[in-house]
């Protein structure tokens, strides 16, 4: 059976003890690990699959603690190197009253973005391995070019890569470079999950059914269109299927897609995905593929941060059990 390699940033964010003010008016904040790859590798590891995290910390406090948190959630975090070049990456977040954030980061640069490519040994994927990663660590830094060869190494094992943009404008100097990095990593991806809210600044196309199709280049096999609280659709080639999203109370959207995500990536190594299968798997499997992986999200924003908010399989279980 295949595992999850998650490629990017592991950092802090530091989550605001009061909701609905402005960032500049937090008075104070708690910690909690994140980092959407390492959420996305904690869901796959508490749903009880193997994951994996490539990533690289600063020797300081927040290194240690972040790999003390991922290693309780069953995270493996012997590919995460550690340096004294960079501190790790720190995240300041606010929250509205409706659980929507602001971000302000702290890294210039971080540690993350010193991993090179010369640390990526491509003996480490095989058949069956899925490879996962975001667009905030593709700024233009040594971390690019490990994600490249990570990708290349993953394809060329027989793996399955899975691409989620997760737009996080704040971090780039200008919003076309952003938008430039994730289309130049698109073609490489066999599975593309975008949200509502980019898939417009992603595409440039303003018609929804156009700018999901437009997604379709390269090795791209399969998109995952998410909806927030509305559910999630998943497109295939020639297919198109809808799944409706779980009415929860909301305290905090941090590391709700990547819960998703996590729980559709968990799924497809149950199912001993590969890039010749997928499509199959997903044509025969997508209802309960994204029942799973709606509740997933919507359990994670019902508790504060994105690790620690995670629920189990069973809480999961239980809220599709009383929705059907």
């Amino acid at each position: 059976m295949g595992k999850l390699f998650s490629i990017g940033e592991v950092l802090i964010d530091f989550i605001p003890l009061q909701k609905g003010v402005a960032l500049k008016e937090v008075f104070a904040f708690e910690r909690a690990p994140g980092g959407a790859p390492a959420n996305v590798a904690a869901a796959v590891a508490k749903y009880g699959q193997e994951a994996e995290m490539i990533s690289m910390l600063g020797t300081d406090a927040f290194g240690d603690f972040l790999v003390e948190q991922l290693t309780k959630v069953g995270v493996q975090t012997n590919k995460i190197l550690r340096t004294s070049e960079a501190n790790t990456a720190l995240a300041f977040v606010s929250l509205q009253n409706n659980g929507e954030r602001d971000f302000s980061f702290y890294r210039n640069p971080s540690a993350d973005m010193l991993l090179g490519e010369e640390e990526i040994d491509p003996q480490w994927f095989q058949a069956g391995d899925i490879l996962h990663f975001c667009s905030v660590d593709l700024v233009e830094s040594p971390m690019k070019h490990a994600h490249k060869k990570a990708i290349k190494s993953v394809s060329n094992a027989g793996g399955i890569v899975s691409f989620d943009p997760n737009v996080r404008l704040p971090l780039w100097k200008r919003k076309a470079d952003c938008r430039q990095a994730i289309l130049e990593f698109i073609p490489f991806a066999d599975i593309v999950k975008v949200s509502d809210e980019e898939l417009e600044f992603i595409t440039g196309i303003e018609n929804e059914e156009k700018a999901l199709q437009s997604l379709f280049i390269g090795n791209v096999k399969a998109v995952v269109f998410t909806k927030g609280a509305s559910g999630a659709s998943l497109i295939l080639p020639g297919n198109h299927y809808t799944s409706s999203g779980y009415s929860v109370e909301v305290k905090d959207t941090t590391g709700a897609g990547d819960a998703f995500i996590g729980g559709f990536l968990y799924n497809l190594l149950e199912l001993q995905a590969t890039p010749e299968k997928v499509e199959g798997i997903l044509q025969h499997h997508q209802a309960e593929i994204l029942r799973f992986a709606n509740a997933s999200g919507a359990l994670t924003t019902t508790e504060k941060g994105a690790i620690s908010a995670l629920p189990t399989k069973e809480e999961i279980e239980l809220l599709i059990a009383q929705n059907k």
